[in-house]
């Protein structure tokens, strides 16, 4: 079934529901950030400089992408680099477009272990720079020039092991989209845990890349390893999902105490789905992998999965501006959700994703409306930008038993979406890029009862002090 709801009807109610927030009672925990209003000292602030005020805030939240080599069209390194950008710069932060960070700032949690965003003193800094006359500063205040490993540096720091697929694989500048499998041995020789993870193509690739998924064989025979050179024939005894690449990615990075096993003589599989560009472009796309030391078996294994996928609800009328669909997933034993993910595609705008949970919280006694419902995160979609969002961890949620996961996207076939191919056609579910999809890609950790409990308690008391 088919609605079209406006999101902001429905972020209006949830904005209201969460004004009892505060610790929840069966552990989880949101933020509503506040926008502080400047006073008059504030307005009287000296005009920042470069040197003193701006360069520090490129330097943390922008030029991992805005440096030569880089994803970024132009480098922000240096005043003489970032002084003929200076009013897209402004219209870019002030618009929260930049740096990428597309989590909805006034619902949901908002504690993540990698969030580049600027706060709002931030912003402001840079509106006051630029609306002063760009001043260069004293070069004395320039901070030390941040260093980098690489040009195409992985999110989730150095790997351990790196796989990548076995032979380069060339896209026609003008062809159909294709979805190739290679098989890619990982050489280890023992056990090994993953402590964080990340996918990409290669460099100058990433505009031919629609994604990449990978998935790893861990028991495999000799004839099994014979063939995981080949592709075609390869058997997948116990095929377990790794990772997932979309244009703009990061990594996952997995709580202390938690993670993925590798087995020894494991093979990883990787899923590519190209897309031509207009120009004909190489690719050997390749998986990032930091690993627990030797010997070390974490407490709790990690899993991701992209859930409550309602396919066949996927129905956007011509012109739809908010095509709505829902999709729900059921949890049979208690979880901690580390890391969401909304994944849709160029007709994508928002997805929020919320707990329905099998009891009502102590904390919502008084409140209008559903009392079983709490929202987790809201993301306002950019196809350009597929993220992962690793929540901190004494935020990231604890769900008991029987909570389903409920997550709502809305989608624009109009005009209006400047992304949108072709705002004339009905559009349904499928793979390609001119298709639709609506699901988030979820990390949990499956919890006893008893470390449950434990976990609930360990934040209440902490909350308490």
């Amino acid at each position: 079934m088919r609605t079209t709801t406006s999101w902001t009807s429905w972020t209006s109610w949830k904005r209201g529901a969460l004004k009892t927030a505060g610790v929840f009672a069966l552990a989880l925990i949101a933020g509503v950030l506040a926008t502080p209003e400047r006073t008059a000292a504030q307005s009287a602030k000296p005009t920042p400089t470069f040197t003193k005020d701006i360069a520090p805030i490129l330097q943390r939240s922008c030029q991992q992408c805005h440096r030569p080599g880089a994803l970024a069209p132009m480098s922000l390194l240096t005043y003489e680099d970032a002084r003929p950008w200076a009013r897209l710069i402004k219209n870019r932060v002030v618009s929260r477009h930049m740096p990428p960070w597309h989590i909805d700032k006034n619902v949901g949690i908002q504690k993540f272990k990698d969030d580049p965003s600027l706060t709002d003193d931030q912003i402001a800094t840079i509106a006051a720079w630029v609306d002063g006359g760009v001043a260069r500063g004293n070069p004395a205040d320039m901070p030390p020039p941040r260093q980098f490993e690489d040009a195409d540096v992985w999110n989730i720091g150095k790997p351990d092991l790196i796989v990548e697929i076995p032979k380069e694989y060339v896209v026609p500048g003008d062809a159909p989209d294709k979805w190739i499998d290679s098989f890619a041995p990982t050489g280890l020789t023992e056990d090994r845990y993953i402590k964080a993870i990340q996918s990409m193509p290669a460099p100058g690739a990433r505009k031919v890349v629609h994604h990449i998924t990978t998935t790893v064989l861990q028991t495999l025979d000799e004839e099994d390893k014979l063939l995981s050179g080949i592709g075609d024939d390869v058997r997948e005894p116990e095929e377990q999902f790794l990772n997932e690449y979309g244009m703009g990615k990061n990594g996952d990075i997995l709580p202390d105490g938690t993670g993925r096993v590798l087995k020894a003589g494991s093979v990883i599989k990787f899923n590519v789905h190209y897309h031509a560009s207009g120009e004909e472009t190489r690719d050997r796309s390749r998986i990032g992998i930091v690993l627990y030391p030797k010997g070390y078996v974490p407490k709790f294994h990690q899993v991701t999965r992209g859930i409550a996928r309602p396919q066949d609800l996927i129905d956007i009328p011509a012109g739809a501006e908010n095509a709505r669909v829902d999709g729900y997933h059921r949890f049979d034993k208690p979880v901690r959700i580390t890391a969401v993910q909304a994944h849709m595609h160029n007709r994508g705008k928002r997805m929020c994703m919320e707990a329905i949970l099998p009891t009502s919280l102590p904390s919502q006694q008084n409140q209008a409306g559903p009392r079983n419902v709490e929202t987790l995160s809201c993301f306002n979609f950019d196809f350009a930008w597929h993220k992962v969002y690793n929540y901190a961890d004494d935020v990231a949620p604890l769900l008991p038993a029987g909570t389903v996961l409920h997550v709502i996207g809305w989608h624009d076939n109009s005009i209006r979406n400047r992304n949108n191919p072709d705002p004339r056609n009905w559009v349904g579910a499928g793979s390609r890029t001119t298709d639709e999809m609506s699901f988030a890609w979820t990390t949990w950790t499956k919890l006893t009862e008893e470390e449950y409990k434990k976990m609930v308690e360990e934040r209440q008391a902490k909350a308490a002090n």
